[in-house]
């Protein structure tokens, strides 16, 4: 398994040059350490924000499940799309605006064929809202299926 929460820094994130704006670290509430995050009034509408995470060493042929927590807060935020490396065309995950401030979770199950994904991007889009923002935090790794909730 693989834990790549921002705080400890283990895992390979890189911005991604072509995009519009950069994820930024943001402090957690409770101050244990922080997570990625785009405020709502970078950018102009519709402009992008990709953060990757370079994934090495999975086997060809297996499953995996990517977990990771996610908040979209405020009014208008904006979207949160996963993409995998090997269908870049798709989206594999898309939330738009949040019921509220609570942190959420994503899963996504990975199933490596011959071609195995070699990284996860996290695209973050500006909506029309000026306030909240769009954050991740706790992406996990686990190898087999994911759990049924």
């Amino acid at each position: 398994s693989v834990d790549c929460s921002f705080s400890r820094g283990v895992c390979d994130w890189k911005q991604d040059a072509d995009d519009d704006f950069d994820w930024n670290p943001a402090d957690r509430d409770r101050g244990d350490g922080y997570y990625m995050a785009v405020p709502a009034f970078v950018g102009h509408k519709k402009d992008m924000g990709r953060l990757k995470l370079l994934l090495t060493d999975l086997k060809p042929k297996s499953s995996y499940c990517l977990i990771f927590s996610y908040r979209l807060a405020g009014e208008r935020v904006g979207k949160l799309r996963v993409f995998l490396a090997n269908k870049k065309t798709a989206p594999v995950w898309e939330q738009n605006k949040g019921k509220d401030e609570r942190w959420r979770t994503g899963k996504i199950e990975i199933f490596q064929g011959a071609e195995t994904t070699n990284s996860v991007t996290f695209e973050s889009e500006r909506g029309k809202g000026k306030t909240g923002e769009i954050g991740v935090d706790n992406v996990v790794l686990n190898s087999g299926l994911c759990p049924e909730d």
